[in-house]
Protein backbone atom coordinates (compact mmCIF):
# COMPACT_ATOMS: atom_id res chain seq x y z
CA UNK A 1 0.00 0.00 0.00
CA UNK A 2 0.70 3.45 -0.52
CA UNK A 3 0.39 6.88 0.43
CA UNK A 4 -0.72 9.35 -1.64
CA UNK A 5 2.03 12.61 -1.91
CA UNK A 6 -0.62 14.93 -0.21
CA UNK A 7 -0.22 12.59 3.10
CA UNK A 8 3.44 12.51 3.15
CA UNK A 9 3.85 16.49 2.01
CA UNK A 10 0.89 17.37 4.75
CA UNK A 11 3.20 15.36 7.15
CA UNK A 12 5.96 16.94 6.51
CA UNK A 13 3.96 20.23 7.04
CA UNK A 14 3.12 19.49 10.31
CA UNK A 15 6.34 18.18 11.10
CA UNK A 16 8.09 21.02 10.15
CA UNK A 17 5.55 23.20 12.42
CA UNK A 18 6.13 20.57 15.37
CA UNK A 19 9.92 21.59 15.20
CA UNK A 20 9.16 24.94 15.34
CA UNK A 21 6.05 24.98 17.69
CA UNK A 22 7.84 27.62 20.34
CA UNK A 23 8.75 30.22 17.76
CA UNK A 24 5.40 31.26 16.28
CA UNK A 25 3.53 31.00 13.10
CA UNK A 26 5.95 30.00 10.41
CA UNK A 27 5.64 31.84 6.83
CA UNK A 28 4.11 28.78 3.85
CA UNK A 29 7.68 29.59 1.81
CA UNK A 30 9.68 28.64 4.66
CA UNK A 31 8.12 24.96 5.03
CA UNK A 32 7.91 24.51 1.49
CA UNK A 33 12.24 25.46 1.40
CA UNK A 34 12.77 23.61 4.48
CA UNK A 35 10.40 20.66 3.68
CA UNK A 36 11.21 20.91 -0.45
CA UNK A 37 7.42 20.99 -1.34
CA UNK A 38 6.46 23.09 -4.10
CA UNK A 39 4.30 26.37 -2.35
CA UNK A 40 1.77 25.94 -4.60
CA UNK A 41 1.00 22.50 -3.43
CA UNK A 42 1.58 23.31 0.11
CA UNK A 43 -1.32 25.87 -0.51
CA UNK A 44 -3.61 23.40 -1.49
CA UNK A 45 -2.91 21.15 1.54
CA UNK A 46 -3.43 24.06 4.13
CA UNK A 47 -7.14 24.43 3.39
CA UNK A 48 -8.25 20.45 5.06
CA UNK A 49 -5.66 20.49 7.38
CA UNK A 50 -7.48 23.80 8.96
CA UNK A 51 -10.92 22.58 8.86
CA UNK A 52 -9.64 19.19 10.61
CA UNK A 53 -8.76 20.98 13.21
CA UNK A 54 -4.87 20.20 13.24
CA UNK A 55 -3.31 23.73 12.16
CA UNK A 56 -4.68 27.67 12.29
CA UNK A 57 -3.59 30.84 10.53
CA UNK A 58 -2.78 33.98 11.55
CA UNK A 59 -2.72 36.81 9.65
CA UNK A 60 -0.58 40.31 10.22
CA UNK A 61 3.47 40.95 9.59
CA UNK A 62 3.85 38.40 11.98
CA UNK A 63 1.48 35.90 10.66
CA UNK A 64 1.55 32.47 9.06
CA UNK A 65 0.65 29.15 9.96
CA UNK A 66 1.26 26.70 13.32
CA UNK A 67 -0.49 23.87 15.29
CA UNK A 68 -3.79 24.46 16.69
CA UNK A 69 -2.93 21.57 19.40
CA UNK A 70 0.30 20.35 20.96
CA UNK A 71 2.45 17.87 18.35
CA UNK A 72 1.65 15.24 21.10
CA UNK A 73 -2.05 15.71 20.83
CA UNK A 74 -1.99 15.38 16.95
CA UNK A 75 -1.77 11.37 15.66
CA UNK A 76 -0.45 9.93 12.67
CA UNK A 77 -3.74 8.23 12.07
CA UNK A 78 -5.66 11.68 12.26
CA UNK A 79 -3.49 13.08 9.44
CA UNK A 80 -3.89 9.82 7.03
CA UNK A 81 -7.52 9.76 7.64
CA UNK A 82 -8.01 13.46 7.13
CA UNK A 83 -5.88 14.11 3.92
CA UNK A 84 -5.95 10.10 2.92
CA UNK A 85 -9.37 9.17 4.22
CA UNK A 86 -9.91 5.43 4.80
CA UNK A 87 -7.30 3.37 4.50
CA UNK A 88 -6.80 -0.56 4.06
CA UNK A 89 -4.71 -2.89 1.42
CA UNK A 90 -7.83 -3.78 -0.90
CA UNK A 91 -11.45 -2.04 -0.50
CA UNK A 92 -13.13 -5.29 0.66
CA UNK A 93 -11.65 -4.87 3.62
CA UNK A 94 -13.59 -1.50 4.45
CA UNK A 95 -16.16 -2.42 2.31
CA UNK A 96 -17.24 -6.10 2.09
CA UNK A 97 -19.90 -5.13 -0.30
CA UNK A 98 -17.55 -4.73 -2.95
CA UNK A 99 -16.59 -8.30 -3.57
CA UNK A 100 -19.10 -10.89 -3.49
CA UNK A 101 -16.42 -13.29 -2.11
CA UNK A 102 -15.78 -11.10 1.04
CA UNK A 103 -16.90 -13.14 3.63
CA UNK A 104 -15.59 -16.63 2.44
CA UNK A 105 -11.81 -15.15 1.44
CA UNK A 106 -8.93 -16.09 3.36
CA UNK A 107 -6.58 -13.64 1.75
CA UNK A 108 -9.40 -10.53 2.73
CA UNK A 109 -8.28 -11.80 6.76
CA UNK A 110 -4.84 -11.15 5.47
CA UNK A 111 -5.57 -8.05 4.20
CA UNK A 112 -7.73 -7.35 7.58
CA UNK A 113 -4.97 -7.59 10.23
CA UNK A 114 -2.61 -5.74 7.58
CA UNK A 115 -4.60 -3.08 8.36
CA UNK A 116 -4.88 -3.35 12.00
CA UNK A 117 -1.22 -3.45 12.19
CA UNK A 118 -0.80 -0.18 9.65
CA UNK A 119 -3.75 1.08 12.19
CA UNK A 120 -1.85 0.62 15.35
CA UNK A 121 0.95 2.02 14.15
CA UNK A 122 -0.49 5.20 12.58
CA UNK A 123 -2.71 5.79 16.32
CA UNK A 124 0.33 5.18 18.44
CA UNK A 125 2.63 7.65 16.76
CA UNK A 126 2.13 11.34 17.29
CA UNK A 127 4.02 14.45 15.58
CA UNK A 128 6.23 14.96 18.97
CA UNK A 129 7.34 11.54 18.42
CA UNK A 130 8.01 11.75 14.54
CA UNK A 131 9.68 15.31 15.39
CA UNK A 132 11.87 13.86 18.26
CA UNK A 133 13.18 11.19 15.79
CA UNK A 134 13.47 14.68 13.08
CA UNK A 135 15.70 15.88 16.02
CA UNK A 136 17.95 12.74 15.81
CA UNK A 137 18.32 12.00 12.34
CA UNK A 138 18.94 15.88 11.61
CA UNK A 139 17.79 17.75 8.98
CA UNK A 140 17.41 16.31 5.24
CA UNK A 141 20.31 17.99 2.68
CA UNK A 142 18.28 20.78 0.57
CA UNK A 143 17.39 20.24 -2.96
CA UNK A 144 15.00 19.83 -5.77
CA UNK A 145 11.72 19.19 -4.93
CA UNK A 146 9.09 16.86 -6.12
CA UNK A 147 5.68 16.75 -6.28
Amino acid sequence: MKLSTRTRYGTRALLELALHKDRGPVLLKDIARQQQISLPYLEHLVAPLIAGGLIRSTKGPKGGISLAREPGKIKLSEITQLLEGPMAPVECVINPEVCKRSGACAARDVWGRLKEVMDGVLESTTLKDLAEEQKKKGRPESGMYYI
